[in-house]
Parts: structure tokens; sequence; C-alpha cells
């Protein structure tokens, strides 16, 4: 590997160093280590938002597909991000206001303490899986881009990922993602021109590339497009990595246009990964480069592969920086969830009720470095059924927690009799569908959890509505009486 692209990745991995250590002098509270003190601006939020969401997936990931066998629709992949982010313009700034640190302290002040100990356990064990899983997809990437060891490429990635997200908290992290969103996009621009001069422009591109590679449609079907924006909507809306975002903008003017910014952000990208895949077919159509060389080391890679083959060490450098950063940017959030739904309403509401804000923040530091280390050993190990099962419980925060989640910031009768049933009934069917116990017209399982959790979550808010009759939070306290439901009359 050339020397130049080496200096680059590792100039880059020290910047996030810095950033991590310059953002600790801004961190006295738990809330600014949380939440960054509430003060994000519309431009940090968007750039924070993006980053959190374009993961390794949508670089790498759409190359990979576009380069196969969904040509162009492979930018539906990103173009659904936007789409959930259009919903979430309308929803942030109602999630800002309720002015909690985690999803689970919404569920405990909302619906009592039961909700909020289920969702916690749901939302913390797929954050475990998730940053195990960037991890490992960062340390690959940093392992084929520069030759280093796999092994030691983990070591790198997680310290680094580890010590400015420690050291920062949200507010690390919020610039670190920043930084790396610029990156992704930068570097990915820079990469169109050099291949496509090297394919010999866009008509050699159009005249080597099969019609219906440039199909908007005809790779990814409608069906797959609206199962991602399903899935997205429901995901992002109450996964902690994404709604703590919400919860540190500094006005509820600052959650709606960060949500638009980050829209258009994933509008504008949706469409660069989708075209050098559609360029990277053509250079080996045309012969310019063996297809054995672009699958060297999976399909996955192509984009670093033609990289190598067709453009200055330079911009290899950048791109190599960018892509990196993708996934990085997704495990540095991970990892703050995780700690942050441990500390705030594991620990200060079991273990220790009478913890200082300064305990509860420290906790959180070393809940994460202790997650770290075990997603670390996951990596390193690669057992790949345990990080399928972390996986899969990611998707069933989903299925029984969206509803009262959203729908608990706008509807008095919620409850917690309804919203008991949707955690778990829901939960239950997408595991149900998953497993292939059950069949739903061939549908993902997200659809069925979404059904059955909108069934329990109406009929028994109806028949046990909350008595409060009221959408308001109730005041932290950690010897709250469950709500105890009573039949409507």
């Amino acid at each position: 590997m050339n020397l130049t692209v080496i200096l680059i990745v590792v100039a880059y991995l020290l910047v996030m160093l810095y950033i991590g250590y310059y953002s600790s002098k801004k961190i006295s509270t738990n809330e600014d280590f949380m939440v960054a003190g509430r003060r994000l601006g519309p431009i940090l939020m968007a750039g924070t938002l993006a980053a959190t969401e374009i993961g390794g997936g949508s670089s790498l990931g759409v190359v990979e597909k576009a380069y196969g066998d969904w040509g162009l629709s492979a930018a539906w992949y990103v173009l659904t991000m936007g789409i959930t982010f259009t919903f979430l313009t309308i929803w942030g700034p109602k999630f800002r206001s309720a002015l909690v640190k985690t999803v689970p302290e919404y569920f405990r002040r909302r619906y009592g303490r039961a909700p909020g100990f289920i969702t916690a356990i749901v939302m913390l064990l797929p954050l475990i899986g998730l940053t195990a899983g960037q991890i490992i997809a960062s340390s690959v990437v940093l392992s084929v881009m520069t030759g280093f060891s796999y092994k030691l490429s983990v070591l790198i990635v997680s310290f680094v990922v580890t010590a400015y997200s420690v050291m920062g908290g949200l507010w690390s992290v919020t610039i670190t993602d920043v930084v790396q969103m610029a990156l992704i996009v930068i570097g990915m621009i820079l990469a169109v021109p050099f291949s496509l001069h090297y394919a010999g422009g866009w008509s050699n591109v159009v005249a080597t590339v099969p019609a219906e590679k440039f199909s908007f449609t005809g790779g990814m079907s409608i069906k797959t497009i609206i199962s991602l924006i399903v899935m997205y909507i429901a995901s992002f809306t109450v996964g902690q990595e994404a709604v703590s975002r919400y919860y540190a903008a500094k006005d509820d003017r600052a959650a709606r246009l960060g949500s638009i910014y980050a829209g258009i952000l994933n509008f504008i990208y949706a469409f660069i990964p989708a075209v050098l895949g559609l360029i990277t077919l053509s250079i080996v159509k045309q012969g310019l480069i063996n297809a054995d060389v672009i699958m060297k080391n999976g399909a996955r890679y192509a984009l670093p592969t033609l990289a190598i083959n067709t453009m200055p060490p330079v911009i290899v450098g950048l791109l190599f920086a960018g892509i990196i950063s993708a996934t990085m940017s997704s495990a540095d959030s991970d990892l703050l969830g995780a700690g942050s739904i441990f500390a705030n309403d594991i620990w200060r509401v079991y273990i220790r009720k009478d913890a200082s804000d300064k305990e509860v923040m420290k906790v959180t530091q070393i809940t994460m470095i202790i997650v770290a280390v075990f997603s670390t050993y996951i990596a390193l190990t690669n057992k790949g059924s345990l990080i399928n099962l972390l996986m899969f419980s990611f998707t069933l925060r989903a299925g029984g927690a969206f509803l009262p989640y959203l729908l608990g910031h706008y509807w008095r009768k919620a409850s917690w009799a309804g919203t008991m049933a949707s955690l778990i009934l829901g939960s239950i069917a997408v595991v149900l569908v998953e497993k292939k116990v059950i069949s739903f017209f061939k549908l993902d399982p997200i659809f069925l959890g979404l059904l059955v959790s909108a069934i329990t979550f109406f009929g028994l808010s109806y028949i046990f509505p909350n008595k409060r009759n009221s959408t308001e939070l109730c005041e932290e306290n950690y010897e709250q009486i469950e709500h105890t439901p009573t039949p409507s009359m």
C-alpha cells in the first residue's frame, strides 16, 4: 500500500483522538455528556444525524449492489433514509420537548417503571451487538485498505472509537460525526471524476453497461423499497443512537432544520455510490480491470480496489479515510447509546437510586469501556452467530416500541397496559416471522410486529386508558409506583 495513503488514514485517526480530547474540556455534567448540553444547532444536528445512519452499507454496500444486481436502483438504500428524516422533521421537535436523555427514560416517565425497564433491555442489547458489528466492519475496511493485519485493525479501531467517545460523550461524537460526514461525501465525490475518466467518460459507461441497470426501480423492487422505509421509520424513531440527537437540539427549530438538512444530505449522497458502482461495472465490461481483481477481497470492496488501480494516492487516502469514517461514525453512536441507557435507566433506577450526576456520568463512561472490550472480543473472535443474534435484537426494538413511543407524545389515552402489551406481543410477532414459525404474506417481520403492536396498543389503551389523561411526563422519581390500569367506563 502506498505510504501516502497510510499517512492520510493515520492522520485521520489522530484527528479523531484530538477531537475527543478537545471535547472533554467542554464536559462538566451528565447532561453535557449524554445530550451535549442540549446545544446542537441545525448544522451540527444534520451532520451527526446523517453520519450516524450512513455507514458501511450506505457506501461500500451501495457500490456493491449497483455493481451487482440492483444497478442505479441501489440509490434507494440511502434515499429511503432521506424519506425517513422527512417524517422525523415533523416528530423531532416533539421528541426534543420531552427533555429526557434516553428512550427508556421516556417510557418510564410516561408509562411507568415496568415499560421503562423492558425498553432499556430491548434497547441495550442490540447496541452492544451493533457496536461489535461496526468495529468488525471498520476493521475489515482498515485492513483491506492499508494492509494492516485484521487483529491490529480491530485494536486500532476499538481504541480510537472508545477513546474519543469516552472522553467527550455526545459532544465529541457530534463533532467527529460532522468531520466524518464531510470526509465521506468529499472522498466519494472526488472518486467520481477519476473513475469516470478511467472509464472513458459517461458515454462509454452508458454504452457498456446493460440498459436495465439504469432503471430506477428495476433492481430493487417496490416491495423492498417500502420495507426499507417502514423499517427505517420505526427503527430511527426509537433508536437511542438517532433519537439522542433530537434530545440534544438546542431548540425545536434546530431539531426541525437538522432533520431537513440531514434528509437533503441523504438525497444528494444516495446517487454517488450508485453511480460509482455503475462506473466500476463499465470498467470491468471494457476489460480495463479484470473482474477477478475487483472481486479479490469480495464485491463489497469493489470501490477500494477500483480506487487503488485508478486514482492518485492522495485521492485514495481521502476516499479510504471517508469510508472508514462511514463505519466509525456509527460505532461511536452505538457505544454511547449503550452506556447512556445502562447508567441512566438501570444503574440510577435500580442499583444506586441516590447516584449523583457525576457518578452517573462516570458509570456511563465505564460502561462504554466494558461494552467496547466485549465488542472488541467479539470482533477478534468473529463469532458470527452471536453477532446475528444481537443484530436480530436490534430489529425487535422497533416492532413493539415504535407506536407507544411516537403516539405517547400525542395521544393522552396511551396507557401502561397498551404499552406493555405492545412491547411484549409486538416483539413476539417479530420473532415468530423471523424464525419462520409463521409466514405473514412473505413480508418482513416488522410488518406483523407493527400490526400486532397497533392492535394491542390501541385496544388495551382504550379499555385501560391512562388515568392521568395527559401526555405530560411524570417528574423523575425512582420510587415511582407503576401505573395500575383501570378499565374505561
